[in-house]
């Protein structure tokens, strides 16, 4: 016990934790002032010029999907009547759709919470991510080439017990400071929805969703932790983790990709981490695989494809788990001087 509260106070301490934090409270800031200058709270003639409008395009939706079915009947179309309907009537059933048109479409110039809650959402899960991986590194990789490590094996000659205290700690410690932040965030920004701005329809299925993105994305953050730390204690220093990951980027992520063109592979999509952690948060994704239609094709050709959150969570847990496994393996058996 007392290893993990030397090591929460090491933390804590850190010059580089601190500025992170400053950075996070100082981007806050900003967004939540530049969304409440930049918004406004909707009259009654707004609200209900918007509910007109939406209430106009949900009909106007189903009228389409009912002279869809009436084409498939048989029933001749109207004179003059050119829309486009699709072979499927199922794809412009309004029952169907994610969301139907709502007020909140269609007010100019008011941060509207339901619409604008998973992008921000989004944007600090983005921060957390970075801050885990960032801190991650620099918490372990600074240890070791200072000789902190040494000093700290030294009250507590434990190799692997003081690798799973500084891992532990710096899980423990990162969740606390992406829930806490998380919240605050969110609140702060429902507040802003009610004095300065409209709420929107927030229904059981809004905040499961939410929730849902809310989870998986703090999932990612400790991964990312995970993996910053663990790319540091392999390389025994913050810059090899930086490095691995400017290397990777640069290497696969763009120039692989390119090449990946050149040679036409098929779903070159599927061999990239970014889509992965794409779909993690995002729980599906659709992606177009153009070599798919390259080749002479009879009829019609579709190149899409769906990734799902179980391969992608099955990807960020292997990967993560491997550095973490590499990273113990090699702390236990190298000499630390």
């Amino acid at each position: 016990m007392n290893l993990i509260r030397a090591e929460v106070e090491r933390l804590a301490a850190r010059r580089f934790v601190q500025l992170m934090v400053v950075l996070l409270v100082f981007a806050f800031g900003v967004t939540a002032a530049t969304t409440l200058a930049g918004s406004h709270q909707p009259s009654a003639v707004e609200l209900a010029e918007a509910q007109r409008q939406a209430a106009a395009d949900r009909r106007g939706m189903e009228l389409q999907h009912e002279r869809c079915l009436a084409r498939d009947r048989g029933e001749p179309r109207p004179t003059g009547e050119y829309t486009y309907l699709p072979p499927d009537c199922s794809d412009i059933d309004p029952g169907r759709r994610d969301q139907s048109p709502v007020a909140a479409d269609y007010l100019s110039g008011v941060f509207t919470f339901t619409n604008q809650a998973r992008p921000l959402l989004y944007f600090l899960i983005a921060y957390l991510v970075l801050f885990g991986f960032l801190v991650g590194a620099s918490y372990i990789g600074a240890d070791l080439n200072s000789g902190g490590v040494v000093n700290l094996l030294l009250w507590r000659p434990r190799r692997l017990t003081v690798l799973g205290a500084k891992l532990g700690t710096l899980l423990g410690a990162v969740l606390v400071l992406s829930v806490l932040a998380s919240l605050a965030y969110l609140v702060t920004f429902w507040v802003i929805a009610q004095v300065a701005g409209y709420p929107g329809p927030t229904n059981a299925a809004f905040w499961a969703e939410l929730g849902a993105i809310w989870g998986r994305g703090l999932t990612l953050v400790l991964l990312t932790a995970a993996a910053g730390f663990s790319i540091a204690t392999v390389g025994r220093h913050t810059s090899a983790a930086l490095g691995a990951l400017a290397a990777y980027v640069v290497v696969w992520e763009l120039g692989g990709r390119i090449v990946l063109q050149i040679v036409e592979v098929a779903r070159p999509d599927q061999l990239m981490l970014s889509s992965y952690v794409s779909v993690w948060l995002a729980g599906e994704v659709g992606f177009w695989d153009n070599n798919a239609c390259a080749g002479p094709v009879t009829g019609y050709c579709d190149g899409s494809y769906t990734l799902t959150w179980q391969p992608a969570m099955a990807v960020l847990l292997l990967l993560t788990a491997g550095l973490t496994a590499a990273a113990f393996t090699l702390f236990r058996r190298r000499d630390l001087i």
